[in-house]
């Protein structure tokens, strides 16, 4: 069998990040499993065999529940706390990581403030700020340089949503930004050292800030998710500090990355095709409904790794306790087995079943918000914008699990170009 190297997947070779999914098509022909050497991993690149990972209670995201490092064979982990103690409090009670019953516990918890029904109550306030970050954009904008999309809109507008939601004064966006974009590099196959150092600085600053946050709405409860979150309770069991804290940041890193990149990486495909950008804003195709395929043809997240818990059959082999596999989301969301012309960008396909939020107990809490955000920008921008302008092919950021354009520079036009 192959190795994934010889087929070409080289995470951070740029030309595979610059367009992944040739190599990730020859990934699905190779078979149901692929092996990463380098990584010491299974890769999964088939839709119904990620699908069914996602669900499998065999496959945790962690261990520790069920057996020390030692006994799983990977005595080196317990390195982390010690290298980056700060990183690790940040995402020990991460419902990212976490597995039942401490998962099934605080996650019903927080869904019961962090409901679809107040994400509907909220969409005015997204709508407001899509307003805003539109307004903002366009204006710093000029014919000659254009704008960038992903620094100039789709980052502040998802930063004020969080601030908003969380009751954070808007001068913290910046803060908040910085944060989440130095821990989210802890995520990637590979890191630097100065990457590590950077985010174990922004995880001890990020976990110090909601600590103080928790404590002022002990205080002054309000109306925003976090004093919902300090007095939820469920048959007289509360969230901690700890588990707000690791709440709030998963929230944040997960739910900004997502409407960024989702936005910024959806955009570039509609405005490299023309004929399904017009659909949207002649409005042949509601924004709701080409969200779905903006999340599906290039996601936001490629790869989510999971551990093998207990020996289990799983897309045709059987792995035993200790191994790990990669399931390709990327890959899951171009399978033709899945998705008929699965590499055509269809902004009326309407397939709600990709795995751009995942699926089973790990399904992305926060999949109604970021539904939300992007319907809104994307109207707005179809709204006021119809004739937006691609200035220049943009790049991806130099890493692979979670994807997203480095710049996206259009030129917002009101009135159609002339070509004469």
């Amino acid at each position: 069998m192959s190795d994934a190297t010889e087929l070409g997947f080289a995470p951070s070779d740029p030309s595979f990040i610059a367009d992944p999914y040739p190599v990730l098509t020859g990934l699905r022909a190779a078979g149901r499993t692929v092996p990463y050497a380098e990584r010491d991993v299974w890769l999964i690149p088939h839709f119904a065999d990620v699908h069914a990972a996602l669900r499998n209670r065999s496959l945790g995201r962690s261990f520790e529940h069920r057996h020390t490092p030692a006994q799983f064979g990977r005595p080196g982990l317990c390195d982390m706390e010690s290298s980056f103690p700060r990183f690790v409090e940040s995402e020990r009670w991460s419902l990212l990581n976490l597995e039942p019953p401490d998962h099934t516990r605080i996650r019903r918890l927080v869904t019961k403030v962090f409901t679809a029904k107040a994400v509907r109550e909220f969409e005015p306030q997204i709508a407001q700020l899509a307003d805003v970050a539109f307004r903002g954009a366009r204006d710093t904008g000029d014919a000659q340089g254009g704008v960038d999309v992903i620094s100039r809109l789709a980052q502040p507008f998802s930063i004020s949503v969080i601030c908003e939601l969380l009751g954070v004064p808007q001068e913290h966006g910046p803060n908040l930004l910085d944060w989440s974009h130095a821990i989210v590099k802890m995520y990637e196959i590979s890191t630097t050292e100065q990457q590590r150092t950077d985010a174990e600085r922004a995880a001890g600053q990020f976990v110090d800030f909601v600590q103080e946050l928790i404590e002022e709405r002990r205080r002054t409860p309000g109306t925003d998710l976090v004093s919902e979150l300090v007095l939820v309770a469920d048959e007289g069991d509360r969230l901690t500090v700890d588990e707000i804290v690791c709440t709030v940041i998963v929230l944040l890193n997960a739910g900004h990355e997502a409407t960024v990149n989702t936005l910024g990486n959806g955009l570039n495909a509609l405005l490299q095709r023309p004929d399904q950008w017009a659909r949207i804003t002649g409005g042949e195709v509601e924004p709701i409904v080409a969200v779905e395929e903006m999340l599906r043809f290039d996601p936001p997240l490629q790869m989510f790794e999971r551990w093998v818990l207990e020996p289990v059959e799983l897309a045709g082999r059987r792995f035993e306790t200790g191994e790990r596999i990669a399931m390709l989301f990327g890959s899951a969301n171009r399978d033709p087995q899945r998705f008929p012309d699965a590499d055509v960008f269809d902004a009326a396909r309407g397939e709600t079943t990709h795995i751009g939020f995942g699926a089973g107990v790990h399904f992305c809490i926060g999949a109604p918000l970021a539904r939300a955000e992007l319907t809104a920008m994307l109207h707005r921008v179809a709204t006021a914008a119809p004739n937006l302008e691609l200035m220049r092919e943009p790049e991806y950021h130099p890493t692979f699990v979670i994807r997203g354009l480095q710049e996206l520079r259009v030129r917002f036009l009101t009135q159609p170009v002339s070509r004469t």
